[in-house]
């Protein structure tokens, strides 16, 4: 998946590309929109936590940090029992299953508070009342979209994120 991003300068032309959108066969869900704490977005798909914040970049890294380390805690534990205990190998699956859970709550608690920073690009317009769409799509029809809403609109300024 491809995230575009479209700056539209009016809210009626933001209803208008999203109706476009939807009629090209982009789901509802996959349109979100960001505007600035004085702009109401009734009826529009607004971008919720997932879009507007690093929540899950941060769910992804504490996972993966937080089950190498309870993997290597479980193993330490495995190699010095405690106390005599013999353990086995759902030592290591539990203390991998436990890092993994640990690191993506710690991790997520804190980017979740943290500003998507693809958005840093647009803070200037959207301070300034411009509206910013952001729409995933398949990256085979990147292109096609993108073409279609700027040969209609040509005033919405485009941008195409790579994957992460």
């Amino acid at each position: 998946m491809r995230r575009i991003y479209f700056l539209i300068p009016t809210r009626h032309l933001a209803e208008i590309i999203i109706e476009e959108l939807e009629n090209q066969a982009v789901p509802h869900t996959h349109l979100h929109v960001v505007a600035s704490m004085d702009q109401p977005l009734d009826g529009l798909p607004e971008a919720n936590i997932w879009q507007r914040t690093e929540l899950a970049h941060g769910l992804e890294w504490g996972t993966g940090i937080g089950g190498t380390a309870g993997l290597l805690g479980g193993l330490l534990t495995v190699a010095f029992p405690p106390g005599g205990i013999i353990l086995g190998g759902g030592a290591l699956l539990i203390g991998a299953a436990a890092g993994a859970g640990v690191g993506a709550a710690m991790l997520g608690l804190m980017k979740g508070h943290e500003h998507n920073h693809q958005l840093d690009d647009f803070k200037y317009e959207i301070e300034h009342g411009e509206l910013l769409l952001m729409v995933d799509l398949p990256k085979s029809d990147v292109e096609r979209i993108s073409e279609s809403i700027l040969r209609h609109h040509p005033e919405a300024h485009i941008k195409v994120s790579e994957p992460r």
